[in-house]
């Protein structure tokens, strides 16, 4: 058993069903959301626990009544037609990434699959200092005094020209337009700044992450902690 000062332990809950109509499965959905414990930041966890069972009971929600009514649509005309029944699913999973002090850091891939050639995932994430009960925001970890936006997007950038194969030819535009300040996390080695599918490369070439170290100017979220 592993003892320290700062503990943070995660249990995975997980809503899953298969939702049927007229006897055939139409509909499966698995949602998985972490419930953390810890004796240092009990108050905080609380919050935490509360924003993600409220996260997936809200998309519990909108998956039995919206994406169920839409799969009995489609079910109803793939049988008119003669196709083949396609089975929409949904499924929600976290990864963390950061779990160190006061902070946690995860994300979440959000993939539907509603007909045609694939599904389409959809990635969000969350940085928290568990010492103030709040999300971090991608500003706070940058301590020089510069365009931390424009110091991101030259070393994203930067990377791509070190291979430019998996991407859209005019990727520098397109990184100027997709970058976003929520789209990050922090794992022990860096930040870590994500653009979602299509969005500057092809599906084939998924979600596309870049990591910008931990520097004199890029500062551990760890030391947020007291």
């Amino acid at each position: 058993m592993i003892v320290a000062k700062f503990l943070v332990t995660v249990k995975n809950i997980v809503l899953k069903k298969d939702m049927q109509y007229d006897g055939v499965t139409v509909l499966t959905y698995s949602i998985q959301y972490p419930e953390i414990s810890s004796e240092n930041y009990k108050k905080a966890a609380k919050v935490v626990n509360n924003y993600y069972k409220s996260r997936a009971l809200e998309y519990q929600q909108y998956v039995e009544k919206d994406l169920y009514q839409m799969a009995v649509e489609q079910y109803l005309d793939d049988i008119q037609n003669g196709y083949p029944v396609r089975i929409f699913a949904a499924e929600d999973s976290y990864n963390i990434t950061y779990n160190k002090a006061c902070i946690l850091s995860l994300y979440f891939d959000r993939y539907q699959f509603t007909g045609g050639a694939h599904g389409i995932t959809d990635r969000t994430s969350q940085t928290w200092n568990l010492q103030t009960g709040k999300m971090i925001k991608l500003s706070e970890l940058f301590e020089c005094l510069f365009d931390y936006r424009r110091y991101i997007k030259d070393q994203v950038i930067e990377q791509i020209k070190q291979d430019p194969e998996p991407y859209f030819e005019n990727y520098e535009e397109l990184v100027e337009q997709y970058f976003n300040v929520n789209n990050f996390y922090c794992t022990p080695q860096g930040v870590v700044v994500y653009f979602q599918l299509y969005e500057i490369a092809p599906y084939a070439s998924g979600i596309r992450e870049f990591l910008v170290p931990y520097d004199n100017c890029v500062k551990d979220p760890v030391k947020k902690c007291n």
